[in-house]
Protein backbone atom coordinates (compact mmCIF):
# COMPACT_ATOMS: atom_id res chain seq x y z
CA UNK A 1 0.00 0.00 0.00
CA UNK A 2 1.19 3.51 -0.79
CA UNK A 3 2.53 5.47 2.16
CA UNK A 4 0.63 8.45 0.79
CA UNK A 5 -2.67 6.70 1.51
CA UNK A 6 -1.59 5.96 5.06
CA UNK A 7 -0.69 9.60 5.61
CA UNK A 8 -3.87 10.92 4.02
CA UNK A 9 -5.57 10.96 7.42
CA UNK A 10 -2.80 13.00 9.04
CA UNK A 11 -4.70 16.27 8.64
CA UNK A 12 -8.19 14.82 8.95
CA UNK A 13 -9.77 16.42 12.09
CA UNK A 14 -12.00 13.38 12.56
CA UNK A 15 -8.93 11.15 12.83
CA UNK A 16 -7.90 12.58 16.18
CA UNK A 17 -9.26 15.95 17.29
CA UNK A 18 -6.91 17.65 19.70
CA UNK A 19 -4.16 15.10 19.10
CA UNK A 20 -0.64 16.36 18.42
CA UNK A 21 0.42 15.72 14.79
CA UNK A 22 3.55 13.80 15.77
CA UNK A 23 1.44 11.45 17.90
CA UNK A 24 -1.04 11.07 15.07
CA UNK A 25 1.82 10.28 12.65
CA UNK A 26 3.12 7.63 15.03
CA UNK A 27 -0.34 6.13 15.45
CA UNK A 28 -1.09 6.03 11.71
CA UNK A 29 2.21 4.37 10.88
CA UNK A 30 1.85 1.85 13.70
CA UNK A 31 -1.69 0.92 12.62
CA UNK A 32 -0.60 0.50 9.00
CA UNK A 33 2.24 -1.82 10.07
CA UNK A 34 0.04 -3.90 12.38
CA UNK A 35 -2.65 -4.23 9.72
CA UNK A 36 -0.17 -5.23 7.04
CA UNK A 37 -0.78 -2.14 4.90
CA UNK A 38 2.94 -1.38 5.18
CA UNK A 39 4.73 -4.62 4.37
CA UNK A 40 7.73 -5.96 6.32
CA UNK A 41 10.94 -4.64 4.82
CA UNK A 42 9.29 -1.59 3.24
CA UNK A 43 11.51 1.46 3.37
CA UNK A 44 10.18 4.59 5.07
CA UNK A 45 11.25 8.01 3.82
CA UNK A 46 14.06 9.79 5.60
CA UNK A 47 12.99 12.11 8.38
CA UNK A 48 13.88 15.26 6.41
CA UNK A 49 11.98 14.07 3.34
CA UNK A 50 8.89 12.99 5.26
CA UNK A 51 8.89 16.22 7.28
CA UNK A 52 8.92 18.21 4.03
CA UNK A 53 6.22 16.02 2.47
CA UNK A 54 3.74 16.41 5.35
CA UNK A 55 4.64 19.94 6.42
CA UNK A 56 5.98 18.96 9.81
CA UNK A 57 9.10 19.82 11.75
CA UNK A 58 11.82 17.18 11.43
CA UNK A 59 11.92 16.74 15.22
CA UNK A 60 8.28 15.68 15.13
CA UNK A 61 9.00 12.98 12.54
CA UNK A 62 12.01 11.88 14.58
CA UNK A 63 9.75 11.59 17.60
CA UNK A 64 7.34 9.27 15.75
CA UNK A 65 10.14 7.16 14.25
CA UNK A 66 11.88 6.79 17.62
CA UNK A 67 8.69 5.54 19.27
CA UNK A 68 8.19 2.99 16.49
CA UNK A 69 11.83 1.94 16.78
CA UNK A 70 11.59 1.55 20.56
CA UNK A 71 8.49 -0.63 20.21
CA UNK A 72 10.03 -2.83 17.51
CA UNK A 73 7.78 -1.81 14.63
CA UNK A 74 10.65 -0.44 12.54
CA UNK A 75 14.36 -1.12 12.23
CA UNK A 76 17.17 1.30 11.44
CA UNK A 77 20.25 0.50 9.39
CA UNK A 78 22.67 2.33 7.11
CA UNK A 79 20.00 2.45 4.43
CA UNK A 80 17.54 4.26 6.68
CA UNK A 81 14.37 3.07 8.35
CA UNK A 82 12.36 0.03 7.26
CA UNK A 83 9.30 -1.83 8.53
CA UNK A 84 10.29 -4.68 10.85
CA UNK A 85 9.15 -8.28 10.52
CA UNK A 86 6.70 -8.63 13.38
CA UNK A 87 6.63 -11.67 15.67
CA UNK A 88 4.16 -14.38 14.77
CA UNK A 89 0.66 -13.50 15.95
CA UNK A 90 1.35 -9.76 16.31
CA UNK A 91 0.29 -8.67 12.84
CA UNK A 92 -3.38 -8.42 12.03
CA UNK A 93 -5.07 -11.36 10.32
CA UNK A 94 -8.28 -11.76 8.45
CA UNK A 95 -11.20 -11.81 10.88
CA UNK A 96 -12.18 -15.31 11.87
CA UNK A 97 -15.30 -16.57 13.55
CA UNK A 98 -14.70 -17.64 17.13
CA UNK A 99 -16.05 -20.74 18.82
CA UNK A 100 -19.74 -21.24 18.25
CA UNK A 101 -21.89 -19.42 20.79
CA UNK A 102 -18.92 -17.84 22.57
CA UNK A 103 -18.34 -14.12 22.18
CA UNK A 104 -16.37 -14.29 25.45
CA UNK A 105 -17.83 -11.16 26.97
CA UNK A 106 -18.82 -11.24 30.61
CA UNK A 107 -22.44 -11.46 31.72
CA UNK A 108 -22.00 -7.97 33.12
CA UNK A 109 -21.00 -6.67 29.67
CA UNK A 110 -24.14 -8.14 28.13
CA UNK A 111 -26.29 -6.46 30.79
CA UNK A 112 -25.06 -2.96 30.00
CA UNK A 113 -27.80 -0.90 28.34
CA UNK A 114 -27.12 0.29 24.82
CA UNK A 115 -26.14 3.92 24.36
CA UNK A 116 -27.34 5.87 21.37
CA UNK A 117 -24.17 7.10 19.65
CA UNK A 118 -25.77 9.40 17.13
CA UNK A 119 -23.57 11.51 14.95
CA UNK A 120 -22.15 14.16 17.26
CA UNK A 121 -21.56 16.72 14.50
CA UNK A 122 -25.12 16.68 13.16
CA UNK A 123 -27.75 19.27 14.12
CA UNK A 124 -29.57 18.61 17.42
CA UNK A 125 -26.89 16.26 18.79
CA UNK A 126 -27.00 16.92 22.56
CA UNK A 127 -24.00 17.84 24.64
CA UNK A 128 -21.77 19.22 21.88
CA UNK A 129 -20.50 22.81 22.05
CA UNK A 130 -19.97 24.99 19.00
CA UNK A 131 -16.74 23.50 17.71
CA UNK A 132 -16.56 26.12 14.96
CA UNK A 133 -16.33 28.86 17.58
CA UNK A 134 -13.55 27.17 19.50
CA UNK A 135 -10.56 29.54 19.86
CA UNK A 136 -8.24 27.37 17.77
CA UNK A 137 -5.56 30.00 17.29
CA UNK A 138 -5.30 30.67 21.02
CA UNK A 139 -5.30 26.98 21.87
CA UNK A 140 -2.66 26.25 19.23
CA UNK A 141 -0.46 28.97 20.67
CA UNK A 142 -0.65 27.49 24.16
CA UNK A 143 -0.08 23.98 22.80
CA UNK A 144 2.95 25.14 20.83
CA UNK A 145 4.33 26.76 23.94
CA UNK A 146 3.72 23.62 25.98
CA UNK A 147 5.46 21.43 23.41
CA UNK A 148 8.38 23.83 23.49
CA UNK A 149 8.73 23.10 27.20
CA UNK A 150 8.60 19.34 26.77
CA UNK A 151 11.10 17.21 28.62
CA UNK A 152 11.33 13.46 29.02
CA UNK A 153 9.01 13.74 32.01
CA UNK A 154 6.10 15.03 29.92
CA UNK A 155 6.52 12.14 27.49
CA UNK A 156 6.31 9.61 30.32
CA UNK A 157 3.15 9.03 32.34
CA UNK A 158 1.69 12.25 33.65
CA UNK A 159 1.96 13.29 37.26
CA UNK A 160 -0.33 11.24 39.50
CA UNK A 161 -3.47 13.30 39.90
CA UNK A 162 -2.56 15.54 36.99
CA UNK A 163 -0.10 18.29 36.18
CA UNK A 164 0.38 20.53 39.24
CA UNK A 165 -0.17 23.69 37.19
CA UNK A 166 -3.53 22.43 35.95
CA UNK A 167 -4.65 21.34 39.42
CA UNK A 168 -3.92 24.85 40.72
CA UNK A 169 -5.68 26.47 37.76
CA UNK A 170 -8.77 24.26 38.09
CA UNK A 171 -9.04 24.97 41.82
CA UNK A 172 -8.96 28.73 41.16
CA UNK A 173 -11.40 28.45 38.23
CA UNK A 174 -13.94 26.45 40.24
CA UNK A 175 -13.71 28.78 43.20
CA UNK A 176 -14.44 31.81 41.01
CA UNK A 177 -17.17 30.31 38.81
CA UNK A 178 -18.82 27.50 40.75
CA UNK A 179 -18.36 28.27 44.44
CA UNK A 180 -16.34 25.08 44.92
CA UNK A 181 -14.15 25.30 48.01
CA UNK A 182 -10.97 23.33 47.47
CA UNK A 183 -7.19 23.39 47.35
CA UNK A 184 -5.13 22.02 44.45
CA UNK A 185 -4.36 18.81 46.34
CA UNK A 186 -8.10 18.04 46.38
CA UNK A 187 -8.27 18.21 42.56
CA UNK A 188 -7.53 15.09 40.50
CA UNK A 189 -7.25 15.32 36.73
CA UNK A 190 -8.55 12.27 34.84
CA UNK A 191 -8.99 11.24 31.20
CA UNK A 192 -12.62 12.30 30.78
CA UNK A 193 -15.78 12.37 32.86
CA UNK A 194 -16.39 8.67 32.30
CA UNK A 195 -13.12 7.81 34.03
CA UNK A 196 -14.17 9.99 36.97
CA UNK A 197 -17.45 8.10 37.31
CA UNK A 198 -15.68 4.77 36.98
CA UNK A 199 -13.27 5.80 39.74
CA UNK A 200 -16.16 6.75 42.03
CA UNK A 201 -17.90 3.43 41.42
CA UNK A 202 -14.79 1.33 42.01
CA UNK A 203 -13.13 3.24 44.84
CA UNK A 204 -16.12 4.35 46.90
CA UNK A 205 -18.32 1.25 46.80
CA UNK A 206 -18.07 -2.54 46.78
CA UNK A 207 -19.74 -4.99 44.43
CA UNK A 208 -23.41 -5.34 45.36
CA UNK A 209 -23.64 -1.94 47.08
CA UNK A 210 -26.63 0.24 46.26
CA UNK A 211 -26.34 3.34 44.11
CA UNK A 212 -29.19 5.78 43.63
CA UNK A 213 -29.49 7.05 40.07
CA UNK A 214 -31.77 9.71 38.68
CA UNK A 215 -34.57 8.39 36.49
CA UNK A 216 -34.18 9.44 33.72
CA UNK A 217 -30.40 9.27 33.94
CA UNK A 218 -27.25 9.83 31.93
CA UNK A 219 -26.81 6.33 30.38
CA UNK A 220 -23.01 6.29 30.62
CA UNK A 221 -23.24 6.94 34.37
CA UNK A 222 -25.60 4.01 34.77
CA UNK A 223 -23.24 1.80 32.79
CA UNK A 224 -20.26 2.82 34.93
CA UNK A 225 -22.12 1.73 38.05
CA UNK A 226 -23.32 -1.53 36.52
CA UNK A 227 -19.83 -2.34 35.23
CA UNK A 228 -18.51 -1.98 38.80
CA UNK A 229 -21.07 -4.51 40.03
CA UNK A 230 -23.23 -2.02 41.92
CA UNK A 231 -26.99 -2.37 42.37
CA UNK A 232 -28.81 0.62 40.86
CA UNK A 233 -32.01 2.05 42.30
CA UNK A 234 -33.89 4.37 39.95
CA UNK A 235 -35.13 7.48 41.78
CA UNK A 236 -37.75 9.57 40.04
CA UNK A 237 -37.03 13.14 39.01
CA UNK A 238 -39.50 16.02 39.10
CA UNK A 239 -39.24 19.76 38.48
CA UNK A 240 -37.10 20.13 41.63
CA UNK A 241 -34.68 17.31 40.73
CA UNK A 242 -34.18 13.90 42.35
CA UNK A 243 -37.22 13.10 44.51
CA UNK A 244 -36.63 10.05 46.77
CA UNK A 245 -39.88 8.43 47.87
CA UNK A 246 -40.67 8.49 51.61
CA UNK A 247 -38.92 5.60 53.31
CA UNK A 248 -36.41 4.96 50.50
CA UNK A 249 -33.49 5.83 52.78
CA UNK A 250 -34.55 2.93 55.01
CA UNK A 251 -35.70 0.53 52.28
CA UNK A 252 -32.66 0.92 50.01
CA UNK A 253 -29.89 2.79 51.85
CA UNK A 254 -27.40 3.97 49.24
CA UNK A 255 -23.64 3.77 49.33
CA UNK A 256 -23.57 6.24 46.42
CA UNK A 257 -26.03 8.88 45.25
CA UNK A 258 -25.42 10.16 41.73
CA UNK A 259 -27.03 13.49 40.77
CA UNK A 260 -26.76 16.20 38.12
CA UNK A 261 -28.14 18.93 40.40
CA UNK A 262 -27.45 22.14 38.51
CA UNK A 263 -28.92 20.92 35.22
CA UNK A 264 -30.48 17.49 35.46
CA UNK A 265 -29.61 15.31 32.51
CA UNK A 266 -31.70 15.05 30.43
CA UNK A 267 -34.80 16.86 31.80
CA UNK A 268 -33.01 20.09 32.74
CA UNK A 269 -34.53 20.57 36.22
CA UNK A 270 -32.53 22.19 39.02
CA UNK A 271 -32.22 20.41 42.36
CA UNK A 272 -33.79 22.59 45.06
CA UNK A 273 -31.80 23.77 48.06
CA UNK A 274 -34.06 21.78 50.39
CA UNK A 275 -33.31 18.55 48.53
CA UNK A 276 -29.60 19.34 48.29
CA UNK A 277 -29.40 19.62 52.04
CA UNK A 278 -31.57 16.51 52.51
CA UNK A 279 -29.31 14.42 50.25
CA UNK A 280 -26.23 15.67 52.10
CA UNK A 281 -27.77 14.78 55.44
CA UNK A 282 -28.81 11.36 54.16
CA UNK A 283 -25.41 10.29 52.84
CA UNK A 284 -23.67 11.60 55.95
CA UNK A 285 -25.99 9.69 58.26
CA UNK A 286 -25.67 6.50 56.22
CA UNK A 287 -21.92 6.62 55.66
CA UNK A 288 -22.37 7.07 51.92
CA UNK A 289 -21.16 9.43 49.19
CA UNK A 290 -22.80 12.00 46.95
CA UNK A 291 -21.45 12.24 43.38
CA UNK A 292 -22.17 15.70 41.99
CA UNK A 293 -21.84 15.62 38.20
CA UNK A 294 -21.66 19.25 37.07
CA UNK A 295 -21.34 18.48 33.39
CA UNK A 296 -22.59 21.64 31.65
CA UNK A 297 -23.97 24.29 34.02
CA UNK A 298 -21.43 26.97 33.12
CA UNK A 299 -23.98 28.62 30.85
CA UNK A 300 -26.70 30.19 33.02
CA UNK A 301 -29.60 31.06 30.73
CA UNK A 302 -32.11 31.75 33.50
CA UNK A 303 -30.08 34.73 34.75
CA UNK A 304 -27.99 36.14 31.90
CA UNK A 305 -24.68 37.45 33.13
CA UNK A 306 -25.05 35.79 36.50
CA UNK A 307 -22.65 33.22 37.83
CA UNK A 308 -23.82 29.61 37.47
CA UNK A 309 -25.61 28.04 40.44
CA UNK A 310 -23.24 27.24 43.30
CA UNK A 311 -22.22 23.63 43.62
CA UNK A 312 -23.46 21.33 46.39
CA UNK A 313 -19.82 20.80 47.31
CA UNK A 314 -19.56 24.47 48.30
CA UNK A 315 -22.41 24.17 50.82
CA UNK A 316 -20.39 21.83 53.05
CA UNK A 317 -16.80 21.50 51.80
CA UNK A 318 -16.00 18.67 54.23
CA UNK A 319 -19.12 16.65 53.41
CA UNK A 320 -18.70 13.30 51.56
CA UNK A 321 -19.18 14.86 48.11
CA UNK A 322 -17.21 14.08 44.95
CA UNK A 323 -17.54 16.98 42.54
CA UNK A 324 -17.05 15.93 38.91
CA UNK A 325 -16.60 18.28 35.97
CA UNK A 326 -15.31 18.20 32.43
CA UNK A 327 -13.92 20.53 29.79
CA UNK A 328 -15.73 18.64 26.99
CA UNK A 329 -18.71 20.99 26.99
CA UNK A 330 -16.60 24.12 27.39
CA UNK A 331 -13.95 23.36 24.76
CA UNK A 332 -14.29 20.18 22.70
CA UNK A 333 -15.23 16.55 23.49
CA UNK A 334 -12.04 15.05 22.06
CA UNK A 335 -9.91 16.82 24.68
CA UNK A 336 -10.77 14.07 27.22
CA UNK A 337 -9.72 16.03 30.29
CA UNK A 338 -11.97 16.07 33.33
CA UNK A 339 -11.50 16.53 37.07
CA UNK A 340 -12.67 15.26 40.43
CA UNK A 341 -12.73 17.40 43.57
CA UNK A 342 -12.67 15.28 46.73
CA UNK A 343 -12.93 16.22 50.43
CA UNK A 344 -9.67 17.21 52.04
CA UNK A 345 -9.88 14.32 54.50
CA UNK A 346 -10.29 11.81 51.64
CA UNK A 347 -7.68 13.22 49.25
CA UNK A 348 -4.85 10.97 50.36
CA UNK A 349 -6.78 7.69 50.21
CA UNK A 350 -8.68 8.47 47.02
CA UNK A 351 -5.57 9.84 45.37
CA UNK A 352 -3.72 6.62 46.09
CA UNK A 353 -6.62 4.60 44.66
CA UNK A 354 -6.68 6.71 41.49
CA UNK A 355 -2.93 6.24 41.08
CA UNK A 356 -3.31 2.47 41.45
CA UNK A 357 -6.14 2.19 38.91
CA UNK A 358 -5.26 4.69 36.18
CA UNK A 359 -2.21 5.94 34.34
CA UNK A 360 -1.96 9.64 33.71
CA UNK A 361 -1.36 11.10 30.27
CA UNK A 362 -1.80 14.18 28.11
CA UNK A 363 0.77 16.09 30.14
CA UNK A 364 1.38 18.55 27.31
CA UNK A 365 -2.33 19.21 26.78
CA UNK A 366 -2.77 19.62 30.53
CA UNK A 367 -0.03 22.24 30.64
CA UNK A 368 -1.61 24.09 27.71
CA UNK A 369 -5.01 23.97 29.42
CA UNK A 370 -3.50 25.36 32.60
CA UNK A 371 -2.17 28.33 30.63
CA UNK A 372 -5.57 28.81 28.99
CA UNK A 373 -7.20 28.99 32.41
CA UNK A 374 -4.52 31.16 34.01
CA UNK A 375 -4.59 33.67 31.17
CA UNK A 376 -8.34 34.20 31.51
CA UNK A 377 -8.84 33.12 27.88
CA UNK A 378 -11.23 30.32 28.81
CA UNK A 379 -13.39 32.66 30.87
CA UNK A 380 -13.45 35.15 28.00
CA UNK A 381 -14.44 32.34 25.62
CA UNK A 382 -17.32 31.34 27.90
CA UNK A 383 -18.49 34.94 28.10
CA UNK A 384 -18.50 35.15 24.30
CA UNK A 385 -20.42 31.91 23.93
CA UNK A 386 -23.06 32.48 26.62
CA UNK A 387 -25.21 34.99 24.66
CA UNK A 388 -24.83 32.92 21.47
CA UNK A 389 -26.11 29.77 23.19
CA UNK A 390 -28.89 31.72 24.87
CA UNK A 391 -29.99 33.11 21.50
CA UNK A 392 -29.92 29.65 19.92
CA UNK A 393 -31.93 28.18 22.74
CA UNK A 394 -34.60 30.87 22.41
CA UNK A 395 -34.76 30.31 18.65
CA UNK A 396 -35.06 26.55 19.09
CA UNK A 397 -37.75 26.90 21.74
CA UNK A 398 -39.78 29.24 19.56
CA UNK A 399 -39.42 27.03 16.48
CA UNK A 400 -40.43 23.89 18.40
CA UNK A 401 -43.46 25.60 19.90
CA UNK A 402 -44.53 26.90 16.50
CA UNK A 403 -43.89 23.64 14.66
CA UNK A 404 -45.18 21.07 17.14
CA UNK A 405 -47.85 23.11 18.95
CA UNK A 406 -49.00 23.43 22.53
CA UNK A 407 -49.49 19.67 22.89
CA UNK A 408 -45.73 19.15 22.81
CA UNK A 409 -44.19 20.92 25.82
CA UNK A 410 -40.62 22.19 25.72
CA UNK A 411 -38.75 21.41 28.94
CA UNK A 412 -35.51 22.62 30.52
CA UNK A 413 -33.37 25.47 29.36
CA UNK A 414 -32.16 27.13 32.57
CA UNK A 415 -28.62 26.09 31.72
CA UNK A 416 -26.58 23.94 29.38
CA UNK A 417 -26.83 23.08 25.71
CA UNK A 418 -30.05 21.13 25.18
CA UNK A 419 -33.84 21.21 25.43
CA UNK A 420 -36.40 18.42 25.75
CA UNK A 421 -39.46 18.20 23.51
CA UNK A 422 -42.44 16.19 24.74
CA UNK A 423 -44.19 14.07 22.08
CA UNK A 424 -47.65 12.50 21.75
CA UNK A 425 -47.95 8.72 21.99
CA UNK A 426 -48.72 8.61 18.25
CA UNK A 427 -45.11 9.62 17.52
CA UNK A 428 -42.79 7.22 19.39
CA UNK A 429 -39.51 8.96 20.14
CA UNK A 430 -37.28 6.02 19.19
CA UNK A 431 -38.85 5.76 15.74
CA UNK A 432 -38.68 9.51 15.27
CA UNK A 433 -34.99 9.68 16.29
CA UNK A 434 -34.11 6.89 13.85
CA UNK A 435 -36.01 8.53 11.01
CA UNK A 436 -34.51 11.95 11.83
CA UNK A 437 -30.98 10.53 11.67
CA UNK A 438 -31.65 9.41 8.12
CA UNK A 439 -32.48 13.05 7.34
CA UNK A 440 -29.25 14.36 8.83
CA UNK A 441 -30.62 15.26 12.28
CA UNK A 442 -29.40 13.73 15.54
CA UNK A 443 -31.86 14.22 18.43
CA UNK A 444 -31.96 11.43 20.99
CA UNK A 445 -35.07 9.63 22.25
CA UNK A 446 -35.99 10.64 25.80
CA UNK A 447 -37.30 7.15 26.58
CA UNK A 448 -33.77 5.73 26.25
CA UNK A 449 -32.76 7.51 29.47
CA UNK A 450 -35.34 5.70 31.64
CA UNK A 451 -35.25 2.34 33.42
CA UNK A 452 -37.79 0.37 35.41
CA UNK A 453 -40.77 2.62 34.75
CA UNK A 454 -42.99 3.84 31.94
CA UNK A 455 -40.74 6.33 30.16
CA UNK A 456 -41.71 9.76 28.99
CA UNK A 457 -41.96 10.12 25.22
CA UNK A 458 -39.88 12.92 23.77
CA UNK A 459 -36.67 14.12 22.17
CA UNK A 460 -33.48 15.52 23.64
CA UNK A 461 -32.28 18.25 21.26
CA UNK A 462 -28.91 19.97 21.44
CA UNK A 463 -28.40 23.46 20.06
CA UNK A 464 -24.70 24.06 20.71
CA UNK A 465 -23.61 23.39 17.12
CA UNK A 466 -26.45 25.06 15.22
CA UNK A 467 -26.59 28.73 14.29
CA UNK A 468 -29.81 30.69 14.78
CA UNK A 469 -30.41 31.15 11.04
CA UNK A 470 -30.61 27.38 10.43
CA UNK A 471 -32.84 26.43 13.35
CA UNK A 472 -36.30 27.19 11.82
CA UNK A 473 -35.56 25.17 8.68
CA UNK A 474 -34.17 22.24 10.68
CA UNK A 475 -37.19 22.18 12.97
CA UNK A 476 -39.47 22.29 9.92
CA UNK A 477 -37.60 19.24 8.61
CA UNK A 478 -38.06 17.50 11.98
CA UNK A 479 -41.78 18.27 11.95
CA UNK A 480 -42.05 16.66 8.53
CA UNK A 481 -40.25 13.54 9.74
CA UNK A 482 -42.54 13.36 12.78
CA UNK A 483 -45.62 13.53 10.56
CA UNK A 484 -44.31 10.66 8.41
CA UNK A 485 -43.67 8.55 11.53
CA UNK A 486 -47.19 9.30 12.81
CA UNK A 487 -48.79 8.33 9.49
CA UNK A 488 -46.72 5.13 9.40
CA UNK A 489 -48.18 4.12 12.77
CA UNK A 490 -45.09 4.87 14.80
CA UNK A 491 -42.68 2.99 12.57
CA UNK A 492 -39.83 4.82 10.87
CA UNK A 493 -39.65 4.23 7.12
Amino acid sequence: MSLALVLAALDDPAAGAGEARQLRLYRLLKAAILEGRLAPGARLPGTRQLAADVGMARNCVLFAYQLLLAEGFVEADRGGTRVAVLPLGMAARSPQRGPAGADRLSRRAHQLPAINRSESLLPFAPGVPDLNAFPWATWARFLHRAWGEVTARQLAYAEPGGEPDLRRAVAAFLSARRGVACTPDQVFIVAGGQVALDACARLLADSGDTVWLENPCYPAARNAMLAAGLTPVAVEVDRDGMAPAPGLWQAAPPRLVYVTPSHQYPLGSVLSLERRLALLAGVEAGGGWLIEDDYDSDFNHAQPGARPLPAIQGLRPEAPVIYVGTFSKLLYPGLRIAYMVVPRWAASGLGEGIRKLYRGGQAVEQRALARLLESGQLTRHLRRMAPLYRERQAALRAALQAGFGAGCPVLGGQAGLHLVLGLPASVPDTALAEAALEQGLAPRPLSAYYVGTTPDNGLVLGYGLTGVARIPELVTRLVGVAEKVRKAGGVSS
